[in-house]
């Protein structure tokens, strides 16, 4: 709770420092708009690099890699930012699954929008609560914490998916991205999900045992909240003859677009017709017994079992190098499970949570 109680504190004294000392000489607004531009600057910085953020002598680990499928253009994107928000002990890791003919350009305006847009909106969360006259810091750490995250994500993609739709330069609409990012603070972990990527946890049993746990949901169309929220918006979910137990959503009466997801930002010909954008939000409290998170796209798990993801990833002697071991590994399995069918774009992050044994 150390940095969770270090932003409260520090930002309820900024804030009262303003609500006091609003005296028109302008000290606190110039130096308020100074740390504005420099974590503007730095951000911009963050963002125009390959996505990969690592702050030297961090306590964090992380491991990225991504191998282009046999369909084209790989449509895969990740971003690991350390120090997100400028705060020491947090980090935002995100991996996006682009789909259709802009699919990789949705994905990377995606990734690229929503560390930002998500800071923005929890940093107007935190400022409104600590200005509330009823404000009470010990009560809030305890109640708000998940309450913040969860709608400042919900706003945040809310925001992603109506300005996507008026960009000028993509055009999103038989295009799309699934979204899944996790924000670590302290031993604190936030999880978002659109889409079908998955988020699985790598931990110790009390027998010692390596133990994979899925945090989150694959939306896919046939679960059956989603598959009745889209037959209610008169989308339809079949599977095609040639792929049968793939499900997929179609139009009333054309036979596009066949999302394979039930939730993705773009593909604005089905948002009308079952297709959503809102995030599954969901937290959980890192333990000494858990070891590792690995977020990675469905080209991994339509071939890899949880446990065997966590096994591979556990077993790497180089932490670097683990997530290529999976993806590695995935590839292997695409050929040997899946002959004849075009491999997907495989993508994994793996966020270490304790320093390497050696």
């Amino acid at each position: 709770m150390g940095t969770w109680s270090s932003m409260f504190n520090g930002l309820a004294r900024s804030l009262s420092i303003k609500k006091v000392k609003n005296s028109g000489n302008g000290v606190v607004g110039r130096e308020t708009a100074e740390s504005m531009a420099k974590d503007a600057k730095r951000n911009d910085m963050i963002l125009r690099s390959s996505g990969i953020v690592n702050v030297e002598g961090s306590k964090h680990f992380a491991s990225v890699f991504t191998k282009k499928g046999q369909k084209g253009v790989n449509q895969d994107c990740c971003i690991v930012w350390e120090e997100f928000g400028c705060q020491p002990d947090m980090i935002f890791c995100g991996i996006f699954d682009g789909h259709g003919p802009w699919g990789h350009f949705v994905a990377k305006t995606v990734r690229e929008s929503m560390p930002p847009s998500l800071l923005c909106n929890w940093q107007e969360a935190l400022a409104q609560m600590v200005l509330d006259p009823d404000f009470d810091i010990e009560v809030e750490k305890k109640m708000n914490w998940f309450n913040i995250w969860k709608q400042s994500y919900l706003r945040a993609c809310a925001t992603i998916d109506q300005e996507l739709e008026q960009h000028r330069r993509i055009d999103a609409y038989f295009s799309g991205t699934t979204a899944l990012s996790i924000v670590k603070q302290g031993d604190k972990i936030i999880i978002a999900n659109v889409g079908d990527s998955r988020a699985v946890l790598g931990t110790t049993t009390d027998d010692g045992d390596l133990e994979a746990v899925q945090l989150t949901i694959d939306f896919k169309p046939n679960l059956p909240q989603e598959a009745e929220r889209i037959m209610q918006c008169n989308g339809r979910v079949l599977c095609l003859h040639d792929e049968p137990g793939v499900h997929r959503v179609w139009l009333p009466d054309e036979e596009v677009p066949g999302l394979a997801m039930s939730r993705a930002f773009g593909d604005y010909c089905i948002k009308d017709f079952g297709l959503i954008s809102v995030p599954e939000v969901t937290q959980r409290n890192i333990t000494s017994k858990d070891q590792f998170i690995v977020l990675a796209t469905d080209g991994v798990w339509d071939v890899v079992s949880n446990q065997e993801a966590v096994q591979i990833i556990s077993s790497s002697p180089n932490r670097g190098k683990a997530a290529k071991k999976l993806v590695d590994h995935a590839v292997r399995e695409w050929k040997r499970k899946r002959r004849g069918t075009a491999m997907d774009d495989i993508s994994a992050v793996c966020l270490f949570f304790h320093p390497s044994p050696q």
